[in-house]
């Protein structure tokens, strides 16, 4: 499978982690290359601002690795939303891990070197990429915070790491949502992601008559693939355009 260009009627739902950038050994050592914001920023202006962030990083984090970028966005996969006119939304309003269970997450894997504990706004999430070996002990220790039938939480599956984040959101949630905003209303969605949490995305992406793309299947697991792909898109739209407007004030 291949992936098709796509044109000013796009709008386009992009992974960070593992999608437009290479997965690191830390959350903190991921490394944003040079040309991504220039990149997403031609884009967001070909497509009218109909390019949004759909992350599991908290929107503070999605800007200081995109920046001067400041698109539309959905921070820890859906608890948080940006619209296109910088209007946010938190669904749902004031939940958030309590202080009592990063504190008791904190302790509890500080006997597992290698195993890390990152806190966001309103979730929690545990990395084991350095302990893999690990990956029972963690998740007996979240289960045990969060049974399938907590009323607010839920455990979220990652790459090598589990998260604690609140129920009833999902970057699913987030593009229904997204796709009611001015920016993207009426267009076609493609939501490019690599890992378990994106799968909702893609799947409203397809409601919405548009693509769901995986990294692993389409750009053959790299995501110095999906930036090329990105960069082309961005480089013939922008061709295009300057031909036509050339073409318009060529005639009398």
């Amino acid at each position: 499978m291949a992936a098709t260009d796509f044109d000013y009627g796009t709008a386009l739902f992009l992974d960070l982690d593992g999608t437009l950038l290479e997965i690191a050994a830390t959350p903190e050592l991921v490394v944003v290359p040079p040309n991504l914001p220039g990149i997403l920023l031609q884009l967001h202006a070909l497509l009218g601002g109909g390019l949004a962030i759909v992350s599991g990083r908290s929107l503070k984090t999605i800007d200081q690795y995109l920046q001067p970028l400041r698109s539309a966005a959905a921070g820890e996969h859906g608890v948080t939303l940006r619209f296109s006119d910088g209007t946010i939304e938190e669904m749902p309003a004031g939940l958030g891990v309590t202080q009592a269970w990063r504190d008791s997450l904190v302790a509890a894997t500080e006997r597992w070197p290698g195993v890390l504990v990152e806190s966001k706004p309103h979730g929690c999430a545990i990395h084991y990429r350095l302990a893999p070996e690990r990956h029972d002990d963690v998740w007996r220790l979240v289960r045990a915070l969060v049974p399938e039938d907590h009323p607010w939480f839920r455990l979220i599956p990652a790459r090598e790491a589990v998260e604690i984040g609140p129920r009833g959101t999902s970057k699913g949630h987030a593009v229904e949502r997204l796709m009611k905003d001015s920016a993207f209303k009426g267009r076609r969605p493609i939501f490019i992601g690599d890992d378990f949490t994106d799968e909702a995305g893609m799947s409203a992406a397809r409601r919405h008559g548009g693509e769901g793309l995986r990294v692993q299947e389409v750009f053959d697991g790299d995501p110095a693939k999906v930036r090329a792909w990105l960069a082309r898109n961005a480089e013939r739209m922008a061709r295009d355009l300057n031909t036509t407007a050339a073409g318009a004030s060529a005639r009398p």
